[in-house]
């Protein structure tokens, strides 16, 4: 009965995770709830995360990588591979009370730089930013991504619709991509951990997959700035949340 739980509750995180980037705060308390214990539930969700990416981006290839460059879209994946393997190595050797303080600053920022990109890009003039500088600040949200996680997405949303010429619904797509291949090579070192509860973890992925799949045709049917708007306000509410409970 409680794989069933796990496999319902992950088509609504999964689809969640793909719109807003906020999958954990569904999944997690969910793998806690049917008797996971923390330290499991958190490395069995970043391994079932992964299928998040891998359904959306099968269903939402066609739509959203016109226009992209493919060989931006392949270096930016390894740099957000690398970026997952970082963060996962980090998280091996520290613990993950490094991050505690600062993140709900972090995902408190980007959620009002999200709120407020279209006023922002309409007083800069400057166009895109450099390739190398989105780089760069790519790799540092995809360590974070690796090594703590929650709000990632948000980030990564307030550096895309900033940084880059790709549309809104571009960068939704793109974000549950890159940060699903973080989460894989940020799980690597997992697998071999003994915390990975495969049942769950399978199941987890199966429900996933389906969110993640269904993901780009619910997203045509919501408007940008709601859509904005609900990453937005979300984000804040996971600031709040972070912040109480650290």
């Amino acid at each position: 009965m409680s794989l069933l739980v796990v496999l319902a509750a992950s088509v609504v995180a999964g689809l969640i995770g793909y719109l807003t980037g906020l999958a954990s705060l569904v999944s997690y308390p969910m793998l806690l709830a049917v008797g996971l214990p923390p330290v499991s539930a958190n490395v069995t969700n970043t391994i079932g995360m992964v299928s998040v990416g891998l359904g959306s981006t099968i269903k939402g290839a066609g739509t959203y990588m016109p226009g992209m460059s493919r060989r931006q879209v392949l270096a930016q994946g390894f740099i957000a591979g690398l970026g997952g393997l970082t963060g996962g190595f980090l998280l091996l050797i520290s613990g993950d009370g490094v991050f505690e303080h600062i993140v709900p600053f972090l995902v408190l920022m980007a959620a009002v730089l999200l709120l407020a990109g279209p006023r922002i890009k309409r007083i800069r003039s400057d166009g895109t930013w450099p390739v190398w500088l989105y780089d760069v600040l790519l790799y540092l949200v995809c360590i974070y991504g690796g090594y703590f996680g929650a709000g990632s997405g948000v980030i990564f949303m307030a550096l895309t619709t900033l940084a880059t010429s790709l549309s809104f619904d571009q960068a939704v797509w793109f974000k549950t991509t890159l940060m699903s291949v973080s989460n894989l090579a940020a799980g690597l070192y997992f697998v071999f951990s003994g915390e990975v509860n495969w049942p769950v973890a399978l199941a987890l992925a199966i429900g996933f997959f389906a969110g993640g799949w269904l993901g780009p045709v619910v997203q045509r049917f919501l408007p940008e700035k709601v859509l904005r708007w609900v990453i937005g306000v979300g984000g804040i509410g996971l600031a709040c949340y972070l912040w109480f409970s650290a």
